[in-house]
């Protein structure tokens, strides 16, 4: 543990550098985020998850800088170059871009004209003209550098390599590099053009066809998307700073005011350094820069929205029939126990004559009565209005129907996870599967897929990958701890996220439970191969047992506090099920008796809470969401017309809603509501059920503009 680490990020974070220590060092103990933030209260002074997950990054990039630091000053050491000023310089840099601007004039590179011009000689006529004394000749000098076989032939020649030496040095010059940089950041602009040519085949890029915004403003979804529209060579993309500015800035450093030959040829080899050197140079660094801002922000965006559908509330242990619509295949009938067991499939046709009609109608009813359907689970994709509309034709008695947003389930019936789960079935039945199952509960069965494929990010694709998947992996495994998981019945998916367990105990869990039959209780899981002290420490409270003889193991109490309630109930004189069944018991406790060096108030009051609900879900109550009759496809849509829909996407610029035309309509931040909205995510969640108001349809875009503003 790097000490002075801790204190840095204690100072950033606004924390004491005691709560920083405890959440490293438990950390560096290999415990999971999720454990710290529950169970670990009174150790980091009850910090969250997302302080907690703040720490372990901010510590992980002072490493990060430590390690860049260290093969710097290896490397300039090597050289023999390492003065005691420029390791204190290196030493005090806070940013990787302070360190690289440092070194770059000792980083090893390719043959450049300044150094081409050293091999000549010219070093020397380089720096007196940097010297730009006023009685310094500049063309009575570079005589004495004549040397034609070294291609020296003229005053020309000889100034032209002296101040490709000096244009290289401004360059190299890292407080010189920071006020270009910091001239690009705040007065820079991007710029972007179509190729000539493109303006057909782009037309999905034309509000960039022409665009033009301050770096310094600049929302990350239009950065991402002009990058996405250069990458698929469409547009022309730069980042411009005013030249004069900087032309300005550079000249006040280098250029001595002396009116001498020596400084206008300084002025002139600073021109060149910038245009030449430095300003690609700045401008490929702010890209970069601006990237990693986008994909920030992006990336916070997928994670807010991932973890919103995630949590969304199930609809809890009840049988569902699930159809995946279909026209020329016909539509995947499936029919699931209320633990999202597959009992039945069958295929029907709609829309293949009355005959065919007729046949699917007396199967779907005669598969909803055997099975005592409660709920019919439709698929939202093509011509899934036109099956809702057959299936509430058919009058089911005491059965709900309800579109599901089925993005990502066609990625799921074509994996790994689905050939494992069900190998002789076609894809379209394990897409229905997966639909019936993702309303049953949609955390248990999205932790089955790639996040990316799920459809709530904005330009997912585009963003740094690795940090994408560390942010969505951290978003999973809060939500699956938050829920806990019933050991019993969960997939190899869901267990992977449990806290300290992982791929491959996971997999240990499932083969056990398939050869040995259900864990009777907490302790049998430790039973499993390689499910050692540590892995039990943190997974166990996460993990519940429904039907053990101990309450406790379907609550989120951790087994290593089973003794201080075992004691509160016989200080009751009460069993553990009494007192998680009466209130009254639980009031008479006077929780300061139980306090110890290790467990303090937090975690009793979170005992207290759980004991008083055993096993809650922290999720929201299910509700049914029903579209307009009458509105099926983007060619029945009108303006002004108001209807019902369903968030399923938040972005930076505003939510996409699902209103049963098989296109989600996007409603801009700007009409989200009369008074200003910082962002969408403050107005709406996903699943949400809004009403809106259509103003626009593009239908050759496939664009539908919606509004929220002045609808009844």
């Amino acid at each position: 543990m790097n000490i002075q680490h801790v204190q840095k990020t204690s100072r950033e974070l606004n924390i004491r550098s005691a709560q920083v220590e405890a959440v490293v060092g438990l950390l560096e103990g290999s415990a999971t985020i999720p454990f710290i933030a529950r169970y670990r209260k009174e150790a980091t002074g009850m910090l969250d998850e997302v302080v907690i997950t703040a720490i372990r990054d901010r510590i992980k990039q002072l490493d990060e800088l430590d390690k860049r630091r260290a093969v710097i000053v290896e490397s300039i050491g090597k050289q023999g170059k390492l003065t005691p000023e420029l390791q204190e310089r290196i030493n005090s840099s806070g940013t990787i871009t302070e360190l690289e601007d440092l070194y770059l004039p000792y980083k090893p590179k390719r043959r450049t004209r300044g150094m081409i011009a050293k091999e000549k000689g010219l070093e020397p006529l380089a720096v007196d003209l940097f010297k730009q004394d006023i009685i310094f000749d500049p063309v009575k000098e570079a005589l004495k550098y004549f040397d034609p076989e070294k291609e020296i032939a003229t005053v020309d020649q000889a100034l032209a390599g002296a101040r490709d030496i000096i244009a290289e040095w401004v360059n190299e010059d890292a407080d010189a590099r920071a006020g270009v940089r910091e001239l690009f950041l705040k007065k820079g602009a991007f710029q972007s053009r179509i190729i000539k040519g493109k303006e057909e085949s782009g037309i999905k890029f034309k509000d960039y066809f022409a665009w033009g915004e301050a770096v310094s403003s600049a929302p990350s979804h239009r950065v991402l998307a002009a990058r996405r529209g250069e990458k698929e060579e469409f547009l022309l993309l730069r980042i411009v700073a005013p030249e004069a500015e900087a032309f300005t800035l550079l000249k006040g450093r280098f250029v001595r005011d002396n009116k001498s030959p020596a400084a206008a040829q300084v002025s002139v080899a600073v021109e060149d350094g910038y245009k030449r050197l430095m300003a690609p140079s700045i401008e490929n660094e702010v890209r970069l820069l601006t990237k990693e801002k986008a994909d920030a922000e992006a990336i916070t965006t997928f994670a807010t929205n991932l973890k919103q559908l995630l949590m969304a509330p199930p609809l809890g242990p009840r049988r569902v029939m699930a159809i995946d619509p279909g026209i020329r295949t016909g539509c995947k009938v499936t029919c699931l126990d209320a633990q999202g067991k597959l009992l039945e499939y069958q295929t029907v046709y709609l829309q293949q004559g009355d005959a065919r009609e007729r046949e699917g109608a007396e199967t779907v009813k005669f598969l909803a009565k055997k099975h005592l359907v409660e709920v019919i689970a439709i698929g939202n994709g093509t011509a899934s209005r036109e099956t809702e509309a057959f299936v509430r034709g058919l009058s089911l008695k005491d059965v709900q129907a309800m579109m599901v947003n089925e993005s990502g389930a066609s990625y799921y019936s074509a994996s790994d996870v689905a050939r494992r789960e069900f190998p002789d079935l076609d894809v379209s039945v394990r897409g229905a599967v997966s639909i019936g199952r993702r309303l049953q509960d949609p955390l248990a069965e999205l932790v089955k897929l790639d996040p990316k494929n799920i459809g709530v990010g904005q330009y997912q694709h585009d963003v740094d990958q690795s940090r994408l998947k560390d942010s969505l992996d951290d978003v999973i495994m809060s939500c699956v701890n938050q829920v806990g998981v019933d050991i019993n019945t969960a997939s190899r998916e869901l267990l992977m996220y449990v806290s300290g367990v992982g791929p491959a105990l996971a997999q240990g869990i499932v083969d056990f439970r398939n050869q040995k039959g259900p864990f009777k209780s907490r302790h049998d899981i430790a039973n499993v191969p390689r499910f050692n002290v540590k892995a039990f420490e943190q997974a166990a409270g996460f993990m519940r047992v429904m039907d053990s003889e101990n309450p406790l193991d379907a609550s989120a109490v951790h087994p290593e506090s089973y003794g201080i309630v075992e004691k509160m109930a016989r200080d009751a004189a009460a069993s553990i099920r009494e007192l998680l069944n009466d209130e009254k018991t639980r009031q008479g406790i006077n929780l300061k008796k139980y306090v110890t060096e290790k467990i303090g108030m937090p975690t009793l009051k979170d005992i207290m809470d759980e004991l008083a609900r055993p096993g809650r879900d922290p999720r929201a109550r299910f509700e049914f969401v029903q579209f307009k009759d009458g509105v099926n496809a983007i060619e029945d849509l009108v303006p002004d017309m108001v209807l019902p829909g369903v968030v399923t996407n938040i972005t930076d610029f505003g939510c996409f809603v699902d209103i049963g035309v098989h296109h989600d309509g996007l409603i801009h931040i700007s009409q989200m509501s009369g008074k200003f909205v910082k962002h969408p995510a403050d107005l709406v969640k996903l699943q949400q059920k809004v009403m809106v108001k259509v103003k626009e349809v593009d239908l050759k875009r496939k664009r539908i503009a919606l509004s929220m503003k002045d609808v009844a």
